[in-house]
């Protein structure tokens, strides 16, 4: 599973990005995590609002602060 976590590095996006390697960790999930802060890659997936998060190549999250528990929501949800 590829996970990136789209974002110009505000604090938000930070949180998610540790939020979401904490949730893999938890989850024993075979993951990779990026961090994207490229803009122009950022709006390739059609993002106005950070954080984003896209888990195999599909959007699953638009500009909202996840907590742990919607992460791993996220996650178990994407792993089928």
């Amino acid at each position: 599973m590829e996970i990136k976590i789209l974002g110009s590095g505000c604090a938000s996006c930070t949180m998610l990005y540790e939020t979401t390697k904490q949730a893999i960790a938890e989850m024993g999930i075979d993951a990779t995590v990026v961090k994207e802060e490229d803009i122009m890659k950022i709006l390739e997936y059609n993002v106005m609002r950070t954080p984003a998060m896209v888990i195999d190549g599909k959007l699953v999250s638009s500009g909202r602060k996840l907590s742990l528990q919607e992460v791993k929501v996220m996650l178990s949800d994407n792993s089928k």
